[in-house]
């Protein structure tokens, strides 16, 4: 199928960049453990544990689109339950937020763990439904897809590490 060769480049960049990410995130999550604040197990399960959940979707999706498909019906029942499994994990982390009481959080919390990843993941549900017929938008969705999920843990985690060195470690040196 000539429409998936032409998306090995795109696919190579963004899972090669979700891999080097989840490397990163694990990396700076092993520095900042020094000093770990109060329940800081709740707030990693709404904070930090997504963005390695939206960097291994990512990274999975580009395995799985790069892969030799005889067809199309196939990939995209797989990418179509990814979708349906991560529309689900986006409400989880909304209940979790919701419940958690080491950090209130703000709209811009609200947009970057739920709206967004909800987004995202319903955009990689419908292009499942519309790829055996419109195999090029599908593909298309499935991009958006990925990128907007790489975008968004790119976001989360810089957030976080900010949070952390800007907000947490200045507070703990001026007490």
């Amino acid at each position: 199928m000539t429409e998936f060769s032409e998306w090995e480049s795109f696919y190579v960049i963004v899972g090669s960049s979700a891999g080097a990410l989840i490397g990163l995130q694990f990396v700076v999550l092993t520095l900042i453990a020094e000093t770990p604040p109060l329940r800081v197990r709740e707030a990693g399960a709404a904070f930090s544990t997504p963005t390695i959940v939206h960097f291994g979707v990512t990274l999975l999706l580009s395995a799985l689109l790069s892969a030799p498909w005889p067809s199309i019906l196939l990939l995209a029942i797989l990418w179509g339950i990814l979708g349906l499994l991560g529309v689900t994990y986006a409400l989880v982390i909304a209940r979790r937020m919701k419940v958690q009481t080491a950090y209130r959080p703000v709209f811009e919390d609200w947009l970057f763990h739920v709206v967004l990843p909800l987004g995202g993941y319903a955009i990689l549900v419908l292009s499942a439904l519309i790829a055996p017929s419109y195999l090029r938008e599908g593909l298309f969705g499935v991009g958006a897809a990925a990128l907007i999920l790489l975008f968004i843990g790119i976001h989360n985690a810089y957030d976080a590490i900010a949070y952390v060195v800007f907000v947490k470690r200045q507070s703990t040196e001026s007490d």
